[in-house]
């Protein structure tokens, strides 16, 4: 009996007091990081930072939701399991040390991120954690496959076609399956401690509390959370046909209801495991005929992991500058363009209509994204992409850094993409789809009365049809900021220029010359300095 108690108490002993930070990875399904916190574990704080640097006032209300609900959510589940959530605020390497000693904490946890904000971040958190003689374990569970393990795979430098990717991925094989959620039986032996105290202490903030104005917010079509996600995987799954019939290409920018899956902010936010995301997908393929990459869900998601990868191998990838694959391009700087196009007022019912939607919704067709990108940047207002990233990383529920700089720089045509001189109308791309401006008149109700003919170019109708309508244009409804056709053939000429330029200074991209691959900031900053010798 006495050496089963003493066994116990050396158990005890060598058992972990463990943080388990959640950032991304909102969930409990295939969350290596959480399993990892919980071995050896007596003692268990799963926390949440609000973090001023990403958590901040210029953050659209719909994304702010859509967190908020994910953190309940998740609070949720973890008192299924006899934990909970601990929200705080502030800077993570202010509120850790504090932690640390107020909990008697060994060990931290947490979920690999690639993002520059977020390698820095850690890095300082880890050099406190080993300080305060805290043991750190991160595990990779945000993308499919190990970033830097696909940049190895190909000498060290990051693939910069969607083919090169797809031959390396396939020679690593599948990606790892998830693993389930945490039981009862997993936390068997873990407690974590909780009194009133605690529950006001800890707890998830309102909107009003964040200062947020909530009373104008539309319905919450997109709830956040992981059993929001799972339950809308399912719904997706059971309709086999369409997962294997599902090309991009073909889905409407303007359809009423999205003709997507609207799995992306779930995805974005961890609420949704990707790995989850693409074994479900094989299952549904198994033994079916079904599309495949790039178009395909399994191609949509390994479109994520490309842009990732290059947001790893790429420097300053969020940037014109000191970004080795970008094309320099002499933007202009327009304040009141830029202010009209996220504002919805560009005078183009097709752009404004998608711009409202943005702010109202949190979410647009990613062929919406093209059309609203291409009329922000070489298309017609010839204003940089990086303003257009920030009001997307803003305003989009599936705002995520990574591939929101990869696709602006491919809209913009400043890489990746180079058929500069394929420029979306304003006019003709939304009526493919919808002659009757039927989704105009949704999001922009002030032009409901306007035939079809004129839904799209109300500054032609006649003064009388102007006047049934209910709509002046230049009154009610503003004039179109530019002529699309005179300003899309002058930027044509200009991008054209900007290409000239790019291939007299530079016949060969400093990336293809050598490996730039990013691990810790410093490496970042000896790469920077490398490339600019070069």
């Amino acid at each position: 009996m006495i050496s089963h108690v003493s066994a116990f108490t050396d158990h005890q002993e060598m058992a972990h007091v463990c943080i388990h930070w959640f950032r991304k990875g909102l969930r409990l399904h295939d969350n290596p990081a959480l399993m990892a916190a919980l071995k050896d574990c007596k003692e268990l704080y799963p926390v949440f930072i609000l973090d001023p640097y990403l958590h901040h006032a210029q953050v659209g209300i719909n994304r702010q939701r859509f967190l908020i609900g994910a953190l309940k959510d998740l609070d949720c589940s973890l008192r299924k399991l006899n934990s909970r959530l601990f929200v705080l605020r502030g800077k993570p390497e202010d509120v850790f040390p504090k932690l640390f000693n107020r909990w008697n904490v060994t060990k931290l946890t947490y979920e690999y991120d690639t993002e520059p904000y977020s390698l820095r971040r850690d890095e300082k958190v880890a050099s406190l954690a080993k300080e305060h003689g805290v043991d750190v374990i991160y595990k990779i569970s945000h993308t499919l496959y190990n970033i830097e393990r696909i940049i190895e795979e190909n000498n060290g430098k990051p693939p910069l076609t969607y083919k090169r990717l797809q031959a390396i991925v396939q020679n690593l094989g599948p990606p790892k399956k998830p693993i389930p959620a945490p039981t009862l039986e997993n936390m068997r032996d873990v407690k974590t401690p909780g009194s009133q105290k605690y529950e006001d202490k800890y707890r998830i903030p309102t909107l009003e509390e964040l200062r947020l104005d909530s009373q104008f917010l539309g319905e919450e079509l997109f709830p956040g959370g992981e059993q929001e996600a799972l339950r809308r995987l399912d719904e997706h799954m059971k309709r086999t046909g369409w997962v294997c019939s599902f090309e991009k290409p073909q889905t409407s920018p303007n359809s009423l209801s999205p003709s997507t899956t609207v799995l992306s902010p779930y995805v974005t936010f961890g609420c949704l495991s990707v790995r989850t995301f693409w074994w479900r997908l094989t299952e549904v393929y198994r033994g079916r005929k079904h599309s495949d990459p790039p178009v395909s869900l399994h191609g949509q998601l390994l479109w994520r992991e490309f842009f990732y990868t290059c947001s790893v191998g790429i420097p300053n990838f969020n940037k014109m500058n000191e970004n080795p694959v970008c094309t320099k391009v002499d933007w202009d700087t327009n304040q009141q363009y830029l202010a009209a196009w996220r504002e919805a007022r560009t005078g183009f019912p097709f752009i404004d209509a998608i711009m409202t939607q943005l702010r109202q919704e949190g979410w647009i067709h990613h062929l919406s994204r093209h059309a609203v990108a291409c009329f922000l940047t070489r298309g017609d207002l010839w204003i940089s992409w990086e303003e257009g990233q920030k009001v997307f990383e803003d305003l989009l529920l599936d705002g995520d850094w990574a591939l929101n700089a990869g696709n602006w720089q491919w809209l913009s045509a400043s890489a990746f993409f180079h058929q500069f001189f394929r420029v979306y109308s304003p006019i003709a791309f939304g009526k493919k789809t919808d002659k009757n401006g039927d989704y105009i008149k949704k999001y922009l109700p002030l032009l409901k009365k306007f035939p079809p003919e004129y839904i799209y170019e109300p500054w032609k109708a006649p003064r009388s049809v102007q006047q049934a309508a209910g709509c002046i244009v230049g009154k009610d409804y503003p004039h179109p900021i530019v002529q699309h056709e005179q300003v899309s053939k002058k930027n044509i000429q200009r991008m054209k220029e900007a290409y000239a330029k790019r291939s007299s200074d530079n016949n060969e991209s400093p990336i293809k010359k050598q490996g730039v691959k990013r691990k810790a900031p410093s490496v970042i900053e000896m790469l920077q300095k490398k490339s600019r010798k070069e």
